[in-house]
């Protein structure tokens, strides 16, 4: 009888044990590179001249020579790895999730030049430019950010706004009303065309950017069967079925090498 209050001890915290759930796994990991193997697609030409403030914007390092502005807009490194791709786990919609890009216009260039965004949420761009040697452009070189809504050959509007002044900012909730049907969001400066940067919409926190080598990780990806997307605005895009297990990591790596379409 002695044993009897440490039997129903153990009974107490026996039944505490079985009634706690299991520890669930954080998923798993995605990781690997993509190439671009398709037609070499050279940078895009702008001169200086024909835009305001060229004395400024040459400061930019993308450029040839000292009249030539070069967009490039599909950089490609040793390897065939492709930089700025987006991959994206398509599918999965986390309701809480939130993304808000930031971009900064610096030296004549918005920075990043791929991104994602949530459709409905909000969109910042930030001018950080100011020219101290010209005394029009002293307290801010005059940036346009002009947003549309992409798809295929079809555009429309997002927001058109004038940031004046270094620090001037632009925060708007933005509506993309061809996101379903797969559009993307391209911004572009109405006062320097060659300050462009694109954005993927996506549902969920499940995507990474591809670095100088191609090379891209996601991680905490949920367990089971996913459609990865590998996206890039000019050099087109893949899509792939990926089987991800919990606590392990699979390498998938992706060739692009022409535009398709696809869906949200």
């Amino acid at each position: 009888m002695r044993n009897r209050p440490l039997l129903m001890l153990s009974m107490v915290f026996g039944g505490m044990l079985a009634a706690m759930p299991l520890m669930v796994q954080a998923g798993g990991t995605i990781k690997g590179k993509i190439t671009y193997s398709g037609k070499s697609i050279p940078p895009k030409e702008f001169a200086f001249s024909k835009f305001p403030n060229p004395e400024f914007c040459k400061q930019n390092p993308s450029k040839k020579g000292d009249d030539t502005r070069l967009l490039k807009e599909v950089e490609v490194g040793a390897g065939k790895g492709l930089k700025n791709a987006i991959v994206s786990v398509r599918g999965i919609k986390d309701k809480g999730f939130q993304q808000t890009p930031k971009v900064i216009a610096k030296l004549c260039e918005f920075l990043p030049f791929t991104g994602v965004l949530v459709n409905k949420g909000n969109f910042i761009v930030e001018n950080t430019d100011a020219d101290a040697s010209d005394p029009k452009s002293k307290e801010g070189v005059l940036h346009n950010p002009h947003s549309f809504d992409v798809l295929g050959a079809k555009s429309s509007t997002l927001f058109n706004i004038g940031l004046a002044k270094k620090g001037d900012k632009l925060d708007k909730k933005i509506k993309m009303r061809m996101a379903r049907k797969g559009s993307v969001l391209r911004l572009q400066c109405d006062q320097h065309e060659f300050m462009q940067a694109w954005f993927l919409p996506v549902s969920n926190g499940h995507f990474g950017v591809s670095g100088g080598d191609g090379s891209f990780e996601i991680a905490d990806v949920p367990a089971g069967k996913h459609k990865v997307l590998a996206w890039h605005p000019v050099a087109g895009n893949v899509t792939m079925d990926v089987e991800v297990k919990d606590g392990s990591t699979v390498n998938v790596n992706f060739d692009i090498k022409k535009k398709n379409k696809f869906k949200m």
